[in-house]
């Protein structure tokens, strides 16, 4: 049965993801839904004539597959970035990122406000602060825009928000699993903190070594290799208590500097979208949508709060790389996505719920808030970056307008 449960799961998400493309849309919240559907919460409470409950239950298999497809995009993402090249623009990059920082803030006034515990309210800070790096490239390589002006600012804060949130995921996560008390958890965070700054050492100075391990013309061995480097890596971080996407964010980062980093991409590309469509597909088998109204309202005060401050903060971000208002305007409705990040976030609580450190039913809010508001915003992000132009005339005529303005003061 095992074996069945896990074809139709592979048969939902390939369902799913022509259903998007259809559509036009980020397959991300395709996938959660048909998990919702298929899964105990929905499907499961239905009985079906004939066979009773029938329901697609988690198994080991889809729960170490999720895990799995945590590593994988995490570990493309930091092929995505050149330690060298982040450094040669590290003063726009530090200086949009910095910008991008005021969301955090919002989120954690948010999370205050809604939980009243500094806990909680850190988890929400960190799902609402974190953009998509996963749907956003995708939307830039499906709109053309990944050649233009606006793909580097967009790429370079996800960049600051990335390194951010690798620190921010391993305090979480001690301070979780540490039952939110800050001094039981700070030699964890010390710990996590170590193993980040070897794995920096590792991107800084392992480039010989690491182009030593893939020095093969056999892909097998490339593809084998790289596999076992990265989850080898991000097991022996969990083992440590620091997150695993963290760790697999650092190989990638430590493979982008060799000369075997496109080889490695296109041969794991179909692994990493694999098992990432089995973790998007976890989210939802394991999310409960009645839990949804309880969390509505918070959805709907988030996306409300946090559109416009990733808005405005998208925009300056634009400016602070010399982009026009036609640019910056993309930078600020790309910006608004959010997505794996967010859903990586609120495992964090249910991790914490299920060893006993975290209140189960906060984590459950929490996780059922982090995935309607993917929701949500994948689709507002996606939908914005696609009808961009009258966006884009509204904030070139306002700054026009403005620039007249200044001259006839002038005069």
């Amino acid at each position: 049965m095992a074996l069945l449960d896990v074809g139709v799961m592979f048969a939902a998400v390939a369902v799913a993801g022509w259903v998007a493309n259809r559509a036009g849309q980020s397959v991300i919240p395709f996938y959660i839904v048909a998990g919702m559907l298929l899964g105990e919460f929905v499907l499961g409470r239905l009985s079906l004539p004939a066979v009773g409950t029938v329901y697609v239950p988690e198994t080991e298999f889809i729960a170490l597959g999720a895990e799995l497809g945590i590593v994988f995009l995490l570990f493309f993402l930091g092929l995505e970035f050149n330690l060298d090249r982040l450094l040669a623009r590290r003063r726009q990059i530090g200086t949009a990122g910095t910008i991008d920082l005021a969301n955090f803030g919002a989120g954690l006034v948010l999370g205050w406000l809604v939980f009243g515990a500094f806990l909680p309210a850190f988890l929400t800070a960190g799902i609402v602060y974190i953009s998509s790096s996963a749907v956003i490239t995708k939307s830039l390589i499906d709109l053309g825009w990944i050649a233009n002006d606006e793909a580097e600012p967009l790429l370079g804060t996800l960049v600051y928000e990335d390194l951010f949130i690798a620190v921010y995921l391993a305090v979480a996560s001690a301070l979780v699993l540490g039952g939110g008390d800050v001094g039981a958890a700070a030699v964890d965070v010390g710990i996590a903190i170590g193993f980040i700054l070897v794995l920096l050492g590792a991107v800084q100075f392992g480039t010989p070594a690491f182009d030593r391990l893939l020095a093969t013309d056999n892909p097998e061995f490339v593809a084998l290799r790289s596999i076992a480097t990265v989850v080898l890596v991000a097991g022996a971080a969990l083992a440590l208590g620091v997150s695993e996407a963290v760790a697999a964010f650092f190989v990638g980062m430590a493979f982008a500097s060799t000369e075997y980093a496109h080889g490695v991409e296109t041969l794991l590309e179909p692994v990493r979208d694999t098992f990432a469509a089995v973790f998007f597909f976890w989210i939802g088998l394991v999310t409960d949508p009645l839990l949804f109204g309880g969390v509505a309202a918070l959805i709907a005060l988030a996306v409300l709060v946090t559109t416009p401050t990733k808005l405005v903060t998208g925009f300056f971000a634009g400016r602070a790389f010399d982009l026009d208002a036609k640019r910056s305007t993309r930078v600020a409705l790309g910006m608004t996505t959010r997505g794996e990040f967010s859903l990586i976030i609120a495992t964090v609580a249910v991790t914490g719920a299920e060893a006993g450190t975290f209140d189960p039913a906060v984590a459950q809010t929490i996780n059922a808030f982090a995935v309607g508001y993917v929701l949500v915003m994948a689709i507002l992000g996606t939908t914005l970056m696609q009808y961009s132009g009258p966006f884009e005339s509204v904030a070139v005529s306002w700054l026009d307008r403005g620039a007249g303005d200044a001259d006839g003061d002038r005069l």
